[in-house]
């Protein structure tokens, strides 16, 4: 399993142990992506594989680095791993994710997503909720309960039939499209999983509007009349 990493200290040991607890859980890779703490040291002595991203670059490009890290670990194998995405900081429910690996697993579905049992509603998230999925069911006609959770389980040939990824945290709602339009098989599953909630404070308003950002520009690459809603916005032409 991959998990993307940026200054998550505190929970990334948790994380990792948990993770490990899984079923058939035999590799945590851990991707650092420019942590200005512990981040990287935690992770490793918790169990996991650790790779560094020198600076910051994004949940998307995390991702691919950890996806490749597994390709790489996985030569020699008769069968590639399948993908099992997680956030670091899940925490002790981590241990909670196998419901999402077992239909990719028993070739049920190319990717699954998360449906987290219980969410926390907090500091105006819905309105990038509403872009993602909004964006999604007009571009494939599929309606995603929670469009940009990360909690994800692919086939190696799906991730790759979605290469390249959506930079920063457009990666869910580009990846999503991506596969559906390609013919492949998506499957929400709950799960009692919980990360961090995210507060209301200035920090989280900036993440949440970087998280608007990169969602609109992953719809825009994939629907033209987005593209022309943001260039009315934005006065480009």
């Amino acid at each position: 399993m991959i998990i993307p990493a940026k200054d998550e200290a505190d929970r990334i040991a948790a994380t990792v142990k948990a993770a490990l607890e899984l079923p058939g859980a035999d590799l945590v890779v851990v991707v650092d992506d420019g942590s200005s703490d512990g981040t990287a040291r935690v992770a490793g002595e918790a169990g996991a594989r650790v790779v560094r991203h020198a600076r910051n670059r994004g949940k998307g490009a995390a991702m691919e680095t950890g996806a490749e890290a597994v390709r790489l670990l996985d030569e020699g194998r008769d069968t590639p791993r399948h993908l099992l995405f997680l956030d670091a900081d899940l925490a002790e429910t981590a241990r909670e994710a196998a419901p999402l690996v077992a239909p990719v697993r028993d070739g049920e579905a190319d990717m699954t997503i998360a449906v987290f049992a219980t969410t926390v509603k907090l500091g105006g998230h819905g309105f990038v909720v509403r872009l993602s999925r909004d964006g999604i069911r007009r571009a494939t006609g599929w309606t995603a309960t929670q469009p940009l959770n990360g909690q994800r389980c692919l086939t190696r040939a799906a991730f790759e039939a979605a290469l390249p990824l959506a930079a920063g945290f457009g990666v869910e709602t580009g990846l999503t499209i991506d596969l559906l339009r390609q013919g492949f098989r998506v499957r929400e599953v709950e799960v009692p999983l919980a990360h961090r909630a995210t507060g209301t404070d200035w920090h989280a308003q900036v993440h949440r509007a970087r998280q608007f950002r990169d969602v609109a520009r992953a719809l825009a690459v994939r629907d033209p009349a987005v593209a022309g809603r943001l260039s009315r916005l934005t006065g480009r032409r």
